[in-house]
Protein backbone atom coordinates (compact mmCIF):
# COMPACT_ATOMS: atom_id res chain seq x y z
CA UNK A 1 0.00 0.00 0.00
CA UNK A 2 1.55 3.18 -1.07
CA UNK A 3 1.71 6.24 1.32
CA UNK A 4 -0.73 9.49 0.36
CA UNK A 5 1.53 12.75 -0.21
CA UNK A 6 0.44 15.58 2.02
CA UNK A 7 -0.36 19.12 1.18
CA UNK A 8 0.26 21.63 3.23
CA UNK A 9 -1.23 24.87 2.47
CA UNK A 10 -1.41 28.41 3.92
CA UNK A 11 -4.38 27.76 6.25
CA UNK A 12 -2.47 25.19 8.77
CA UNK A 13 1.67 25.93 8.43
CA UNK A 14 1.35 24.17 11.89
CA UNK A 15 3.30 20.94 13.27
CA UNK A 16 0.17 20.16 15.09
CA UNK A 17 -1.51 20.14 11.07
CA UNK A 18 -4.32 17.44 11.62
CA UNK A 19 -2.63 15.70 8.07
CA UNK A 20 1.09 16.04 8.85
CA UNK A 21 -0.62 13.95 12.66
CA UNK A 22 -2.65 11.17 10.89
CA UNK A 23 0.10 10.31 8.26
CA UNK A 24 3.23 11.30 9.79
CA UNK A 25 5.98 9.02 7.27
CA UNK A 26 4.27 10.83 4.06
CA UNK A 27 5.84 12.94 1.82
CA UNK A 28 4.47 16.54 2.45
CA UNK A 29 5.08 19.49 0.17
CA UNK A 30 4.35 23.62 0.15
CA UNK A 31 3.81 25.21 -3.23
CA UNK A 32 4.34 28.57 -3.75
CA UNK A 33 1.39 29.51 -5.63
CA UNK A 34 2.47 31.65 -8.66
CA UNK A 35 -1.15 32.72 -9.38
CA UNK A 36 -2.05 33.61 -5.34
CA UNK A 37 1.29 35.85 -5.42
CA UNK A 38 0.35 37.84 -8.31
CA UNK A 39 -2.99 38.38 -7.52
CA UNK A 40 -2.78 39.20 -4.28
CA UNK A 41 0.64 41.06 -3.95
CA UNK A 42 2.02 38.83 -1.26
CA UNK A 43 3.92 41.79 0.66
CA UNK A 44 7.45 40.97 1.16
CA UNK A 45 6.97 40.58 5.24
CA UNK A 46 3.88 37.93 4.69
CA UNK A 47 6.54 35.80 2.75
CA UNK A 48 8.98 35.71 5.03
CA UNK A 49 6.44 35.05 7.58
CA UNK A 50 4.97 32.11 5.49
CA UNK A 51 8.88 30.99 4.90
CA UNK A 52 10.13 30.98 8.47
CA UNK A 53 6.69 28.81 9.48
CA UNK A 54 7.86 25.88 6.28
CA UNK A 55 10.90 25.77 7.89
CA UNK A 56 9.19 24.20 11.08
CA UNK A 57 7.59 21.82 9.02
CA UNK A 58 8.99 18.61 7.03
CA UNK A 59 7.73 20.12 3.01
CA UNK A 60 9.28 19.83 0.45
CA UNK A 61 9.03 23.64 -0.94
CA UNK A 62 7.78 23.71 -4.89
CA UNK A 63 6.64 27.06 -6.56
CA UNK A 64 4.06 26.92 -9.81
CA UNK A 65 0.87 26.05 -10.41
CA UNK A 66 0.42 24.20 -7.08
CA UNK A 67 -2.13 21.27 -8.66
CA UNK A 68 0.36 20.41 -11.19
CA UNK A 69 2.86 20.54 -8.13
CA UNK A 70 1.16 18.11 -6.37
CA UNK A 71 0.10 15.62 -9.08
CA UNK A 72 3.31 15.72 -10.23
CA UNK A 73 4.78 15.42 -6.63
CA UNK A 74 2.02 12.17 -6.12
CA UNK A 75 3.44 10.81 -9.37
CA UNK A 76 7.08 10.89 -8.02
CA UNK A 77 6.20 8.79 -4.98
CA UNK A 78 3.66 6.58 -6.83
CA UNK A 79 1.03 8.22 -4.30
CA UNK A 80 -2.99 7.70 -5.60
CA UNK A 81 -3.98 10.01 -2.69
CA UNK A 82 -3.55 13.50 -1.40
CA UNK A 83 -4.35 14.78 1.98
CA UNK A 84 -4.55 18.26 3.14
CA UNK A 85 -6.45 20.79 5.80
CA UNK A 86 -9.45 22.73 4.82
CA UNK A 87 -9.08 26.30 3.72
CA UNK A 88 -11.76 29.19 3.42
CA UNK A 89 -9.55 30.35 0.36
CA UNK A 90 -11.47 30.83 -2.63
CA UNK A 91 -8.57 29.34 -4.61
CA UNK A 92 -8.75 26.31 -2.56
CA UNK A 93 -11.70 24.73 -4.48
CA UNK A 94 -10.53 25.58 -7.76
CA UNK A 95 -6.82 23.44 -6.82
CA UNK A 96 -9.41 20.30 -4.94
CA UNK A 97 -11.48 20.13 -8.27
CA UNK A 98 -8.29 19.58 -10.24
CA UNK A 99 -7.10 17.31 -8.24
CA UNK A 100 -9.73 14.93 -8.27
CA UNK A 101 -9.88 14.86 -11.74
CA UNK A 102 -7.47 12.37 -11.47
CA UNK A 103 -6.13 11.34 -7.69
CA UNK A 104 -8.53 10.43 -4.29
CA UNK A 105 -8.39 13.71 -1.89
CA UNK A 106 -9.21 13.59 1.67
CA UNK A 107 -9.38 17.12 3.11
CA UNK A 108 -9.13 17.33 6.84
CA UNK A 109 -11.32 19.92 9.12
CA UNK A 110 -9.20 22.27 11.41
CA UNK A 111 -10.61 23.59 14.45
CA UNK A 112 -11.17 27.60 14.16
CA UNK A 113 -8.94 30.20 15.19
CA UNK A 114 -12.56 31.83 16.10
CA UNK A 115 -16.02 31.34 15.34
CA UNK A 116 -17.28 33.83 12.72
CA UNK A 117 -19.72 32.99 10.17
CA UNK A 118 -19.87 36.39 8.16
CA UNK A 119 -17.19 37.77 5.69
CA UNK A 120 -13.97 37.89 6.14
CA UNK A 121 -11.16 39.80 4.16
CA UNK A 122 -8.05 37.21 3.71
CA UNK A 123 -5.83 39.44 1.32
CA UNK A 124 -4.08 40.80 4.41
CA UNK A 125 -3.75 39.47 7.66
CA UNK A 126 -4.01 42.86 9.40
CA UNK A 127 -7.50 42.62 8.85
CA UNK A 128 -8.21 39.29 9.68
CA UNK A 129 -6.59 39.85 12.79
CA UNK A 130 -8.58 43.28 13.52
CA UNK A 131 -11.51 41.02 13.38
CA UNK A 132 -10.27 38.13 14.91
CA UNK A 133 -9.12 39.91 18.30
CA UNK A 134 -12.68 41.34 18.94
CA UNK A 135 -13.51 37.68 19.12
CA UNK A 136 -10.60 36.51 20.94
CA UNK A 137 -10.25 39.30 23.69
CA UNK A 138 -13.58 40.26 24.64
Amino acid sequence: MTKPIIWVNGDCLSPQNPALQEYPDSPAIWVWDDTLIEEWQLSLKRITFIYECLLELPVVIRRGDVAKELLNFAKEHNAKKIVTTDSPSPRFDVICDEIERSLELEVYEVEPFFDYDGYIDLKRFSRYWKLAQKYLFE
